[in-house]
């Protein structure tokens, strides 16, 4: 099941999260640190009712966030659509326990569905450069790479930007 995540959600979704972050590290993909995904910034995901978990069982397995808001860095991208009525993927995780059991690939198509009966024109997204197992897995989804953009937060290394039109 995927539902909208609560406040009560927090902690284990941080949890997940530093999994993740520790996992990609080890396999060299320092897309995500001590400081990103941060508490904070979670917080505000599950304030704005934005991050949705996916529940099987009782245990959260999964997370995406959603949001109709262009961050400042995408401005300059030349994405396919006009802006104004695309959706953005932020935060997608599976637990490492999990990762190839097909959980990253039902949230995506809940945020496909999501964009579609919203009315979007596409799903928009970025990965980390270094990160080729998410790129095959978006590109696998019928997303177009676009241009990089930087977060020098996270990395010094670009992200690339992903669309997908939706139909």
């Amino acid at each position: 099941m995927i539902r909208k995540a609560t406040l009560s959600d927090l902690n284990t979704v941080k949890t997940l999260t530093g999994s993740c972050a520790q996992v990609m590290q080890k396999n060299g993909i320092f897309q995500w640190n001590d400081h990103y995904p941060s508490r904070a910034i979670l917080g505000k995901d599950i304030d704005r009712e934005e991050l949705f978990v996916l529940e099987e069982k009782g245990r959260i397995l999964g997370i995406i966030a959603l949001t109709p808001v262009m961050d400042e860095e995408y401005i300059p991208v030349k994405w396919l659509t006009p802006n104004g009525k695309n959706l953005y993927v932020h935060r997608l995780a599976t637990h490492p326990s999990v990762w190839g059991a097909g959980y990253g690939q039902k949230l995506m198509e809940f945020a496909e569905k999501t964009a579609l009966e919203e009315g979007y024109l596409s799903v928009r997204l970025d990965t980390f450069s270094r990160n080729k197992r998410n790129q095959k897995f978006y590109e696998s989804r019928g997303y177009i790479r676009l241009e990089n953009v930087f977060f020098p937060e996270q990395s010094d290394d670009p992200f690339f930007c992903y669309e997908k039109i939706l139909e």
